[in-house]
């Protein structure tokens, strides 16, 4: 409970400029089959444990696989899902908290509508941010590549296109990304640590003010594949991943 309320508030700070009012959520896993979240309408910057709601992945999870979903079902599996009745109710990103939480080696996910990130996600440039890299850190935080996931409706249907995105980075790369771009909405990142999931938003955000800049002066200009592989594998570079992990 501490290490999220310490994420959300960390993230909801306003002087990043990731979230205001009640944007963005939060999640950690508890065990196999319980996990806690960020209640719908609170604030990431004045989380506190009443606004912290631990739900079964079983009701959520199944509510994804289903064909065809009202928003009365999803409202109804959002209450159901409760570990405590009288719990505040889940966001309705829970469904894709659920899912991702759920991925080998995730224990924390974190959403934000971090300010630059997404207004080149508002731009005809997102899916490029998300495939390519400009800087080495951003290597070693934010993985070789993003998830790309073009604007999809929230709730059942963006947890379903996230699971379909984040399945196909999985089989291209052999292992779970640490950033999602949502287009026209924001960013998700996960890891298996408070620092992983903060390091991936951060980096993420300074990355897409660099990008901006760059911009400006007639680039980007990108690291090639051999160079991003490169500090991919790097000995060095792996030993900073694995102390975030930690």
């Amino acid at each position: 409970m501490a290490e999220l309320i310490g994420l959300s508030r960390r993230i909801g700070d306003p002087a990043l400029r990731m979230a205001i009012l009640g944007e963005g959520n939060a999640s950690a896993r508890v065990d196999g089959s319980t996990f806690l979240v960020k209640a719908s309408g609170s604030t990431l910057e004045h989380l506190g444990e009443d606004d912290v709601v631990e739900c079964r992945f079983a009701e959520l999870l199944a509510l994804i696989d289903l064909d065809e979903v009202s928003d009365a079902q999803v409202q109804e599996a959002l209450m159901a899902a409760r570990v405590d009745p009288q719990a505040k109710k889940p966001s309705v990103e829970s469904l894709f908290h659920a899912w991702l939480l759920s991925l080998p080696d995730v224990a924390f996910v974190a959403h934000t509508h971090a300010t630059a990130v997404t207004g080149i996600l508002c731009s005809p440039r997102g899916r490029e941010f998300a495939e390519k890299r400009i800087y080495p850190d951003e290597v070693v935080c934010c993985d070789v590549a993003s998830v790309f996931v073009p604007y999809t409706d929230p709730g059942t249907w963006l947890a379903r296109a996230i699971g379909q995105h984040t399945r196909t980075f999985l089989r291209t790369h052999g292992h779970v990304p640490r950033v999602i771009l949502l287009e026209n909405h924001g960013i998700v990142t996960l890891g298996r640590s408070v620092d992983a999931t903060l390091a991936a938003m951060l980096m993420a955000e300074k990355a897409a003010n660099v990008w901006v800049a760059a911009s400006t002066l007639g680039g980007p200009v990108f690291m090639t594949p051999e160079h991003v592989a490169r500090i991919a594998t790097r000995p060095d570079e792996a030993h900073r991943r694995r102390i975030l992990e930690s």
